[in-house]
């Protein structure tokens, strides 16, 4: 219908634009309505790590070769994960079920380990190119490629080695914290001086004074 209309005219179902309203689209023979929805935009910058234990710069034209080769030694090339582990100087990748291994020359700081599906890596190393830092917290926490300002930040996979650190981290910051201060006697002591408060004052009864 559009194709035959010679006119057509848009507009928005409200005064304030910029306000959720509908956008309206009016032709010689009919009226199109698409109603429109408001909602708030996700804190996606809470989601970007800050804190890293572990950083590996390398290649990401290598790395990609790498995937490919594990993905062909995949038993499902539509679902592969791939392990990472940095430090020494290297970069390794691996299927997890140890059918193949690439090691990727790398400038490391530090050792972590680290499940990523093989297809959100291969896309996440294309999006950056060239020379990249791959940055870790632990083996649980999301993952952040950075280069020249572009970040991307990729979930990994939980495997039971990441689940064990998990819970040591857990139980490590548990111990950590203090315990909380009982406040039974705070409350109590709250309590009654409201109480004391929301009681009605007597008033005191004055003598009579005679006057002469």
């Amino acid at each position: 219908m559009l194709r035959r209309a010679k006119r057509a005219r848009v507009s928005f179902d409200g005064e304030d634009v910029t306000k959720p309203s509908s956008l309206i689209l009016d032709t010689e023979l009919i009226r199109y309505k698409w109603v429109s929805y408001g909602g708030d935009y996700p804190e996606w910058q809470k989601l970007i790590p800050t804190e890293f234990n572990t950083v590996a710069h390398f290649d990401t034209v290598e790395a990609i070769k790498a995937t490919l080769s594990l993905k062909a030694l995949s038993d499902n090339p539509k679902a592969y994960p791939i392990d990472l582990t940095i430090g020494d100087g290297k970069l390794i990748m691996a299927n997890p079920d140890d059918k193949g291994q690439a090691d990727i020359p790398a400038d490391t700081d530090g050792q972590g380990f680290v499940r990523i599906d093989g297809q959100y890596l291969t896309n996440a190393l294309k999006a950056c190119g060239g020379m990249v830092d791959f940055k870790l917290t632990n083996s649980y926490s999301p993952t952040l490629f950075a280069v020249d300002g572009y970040q991307l930040v990729v979930m990994p996979m939980l495997t039971d080695k990441s689940k064990d650190e998990q819970k040591r981290d857990y139980e490590a910051k548990a111990k950590a914290e203090p315990p909380a201060e009982p406040v039974t006697e705070a409350v109590a002591e709250a309590e009654a001086v409201a109480e004391a408060e929301a009681k009605p004052k007597r008033s005191r009864k004055r003598d009579k004074v005679a006057v002469a």
